[in-house]
């Protein structure tokens, strides 16, 4: 049993040598280098709370600093797939004689290695959400995550109510957008109203689930007069600069507040309700006075059709009396014509039966015989 076992491991060990020696060797696994400005971030990308920082392009050129460089190690002569949301790939960032702006770039790429074994490329973005970065080598995938931080205020704007009634307050927010459309978060802001009163002339716009990016002002109408509020951006507040291929940065915005005056609208709602409710009456009396005369005139229309229905049934009865009595009369004349034909017949049949009886007695050898 003992030498069985031996052989039996044998064979294995031969067939497992024979499949190690068969088998071409496995492929390098891919490993991923990253850099910022050619410094090592301080995250590393591999999750999203640890998502790289990388500022958005808001001089609208992509410089190193604004780029994720990838360095992918792989095999000679193959080629490295990259994806991405929320990013744009490139291949190389801005230089004075190469320029590259924030419309540039591509969600997904291929590079070649060629006879090397890297694959360089960058990632940027202009939003401050979460993006993936997907790179793939030979079945081997790994995915960073990177995330912008807003630039500059490039805009300023404001939503509101644009009528409020003298003595209420409306609440205004104030939201500042980079020239992206992020919202940037801890602006200052300033405000000014005239013809009211405001509950704050300073706020900062917010950082949490209710109030990212903005701020809220409290407008109270005065007694009569449209109130104008403005807001602005405190002074220690840097701005976008206007740059070449971007919107014009707005870095004011105001709100027009018509004063609303509530008793000259209930008079005048008032008088539209009264104006209403007499034009409904008098609808109400012309439908009645219609529905009347059409009930008059179907009445009238009834008895006209009734009489004429109950002279028909009299001029039926009449006719069906002297249908009647012309069938009786004729009756009576027919049985009177089938009597007389009757007498008539029996009083022939004698005559000839009294002749043929004289005939026969002086005839006797030719009789004729009676009819009876």
């Amino acid at each position: 049993m003992n030498s069985f076992k031996k052989i039996a491991l044998g064979v294995v060990a031969a067939l497992s040598l024979s499949t190690i020696v068969a088998t071409p060797a496995s492929a390098a696994p891919m490993t991923v280098a990253i850099t910022v400005n050619g410094s090592a971030p301080t995250n590393n990308g591999l999750s999203t709370t640890a998502a790289v920082a990388l500022p958005v392009p808001s001089d609208n050129s992509v410089d190193a600093t604004d780029a994720l460089k990838f360095v992918a190690t792989v095999d000679t002569g193959t080629a490295v797939t990259v994806s991405a949301t929320n990013a744009s790939i490139i291949l190389a960032t801005a230089t004075s004689a190469a320029p590259v702006t924030a419309s540039a770039g591509s969600a997904s790429a291929t590079i070649a290695t060629g006879t090397g074994t890297t694959a360089t490329f960058f990632v940027f973005t202009k939003t401050i959400a979460v993006g993936t970065v997907v790179i793939t080598n030979q079945g081997t995938t790994t995915t960073y995550y990177v995330q912008g931080t807003a630039g500059n205020v490039n805009t300023v704007s404001v939503a509101g109510d644009d009528t409020a009634a003298s003595g209420t307050q409306k609440t205004y927010t104030v939201t500042t957008t980079d020239v992206f459309g992020n919202k940037v978060t801890g602006v200052a802001l300033n405000a000014t109203v005239s013809n009211g009163t405001l509950d704050t002339v300073t706020a900062t716009t917010g950082s949490g689930l209710t109030n990212f990016g903005t701020a809220d002002f409290k407008v109270t109408m005065a007694a009569s007069g449209n109130a104008v509020a403005i807001f602005g951006l405190g002074a220690s507040v840097t701005a976008q600069s206007a740059i070449a291929g971007f919107a014009t940065p707005v870095l004011t915005a105001s709100k027009v507040v018509a004063n609303r005056d509530l008793a000259t609208e209930l008079a005048s709602m008032t008088a539209a309700r009264d104006a209403a409710n007499a034009a409904l009456a008098a609808e109400k009396a012309a439908s009645a006075k219609a529905l009347a005369d059409a009930k008059l005139l179907a009445d009238a229309e009834l008895i006209k059709v009734k009489a004429e229905l109950a002279k028909a049934n009299a001029d039926s009865v009449t006719a069906k009396v002297a249908a009647d009595k012309a069938i009786a009369d004729a009756t009576a004349e027919l049985a009177k014509v089938k009597a007389d034909n009757a007498a008539a017949l029996v009083a022939m049949k004698k005559s000839f039966n009294d002749l043929a009886k004289k005939w026969n007695a002086k005839n006797p050898k030719a009789k004729v015989k009676l009819v009876k």
